[in-house]
């Protein structure tokens, strides 16, 4: 059975939009997340399946920073 397809424009932590420019078509480097610092226990967060695939949103973005351990701005979400 085929699977559906992936909407890269969807956060896979909570399902909202994850205001990607890429996913919009935009260059990467005008996206949020290329000046937003990103926890490393967000990105373990996507399932496996999805990594490198689709982003997280600014919302899961910013909850993660509280963590000990964020990524440098650009990093790959």
């Amino acid at each position: 059975m085929p699977q559906p397809a992936l909407d890269t424009s969807v956060c896979p932590l909570c399902g909202q939009g994850n205001q990607c420019a890429v996913a919009a078509g935009q260059a990467a480097d005008t996206c949020w997340c290329m000046s937003a610092q990103l926890s490393a226990a967000a990105l373990a967060a996507v399932p496996d399946a999805l990594r490198g695939r689709a982003c997280i949103c600014p919302t899961c973005g910013a909850a993660a920073t509280q963590s000990t351990d964020p990524q440098p701005p650009g990093a790959p979400i």
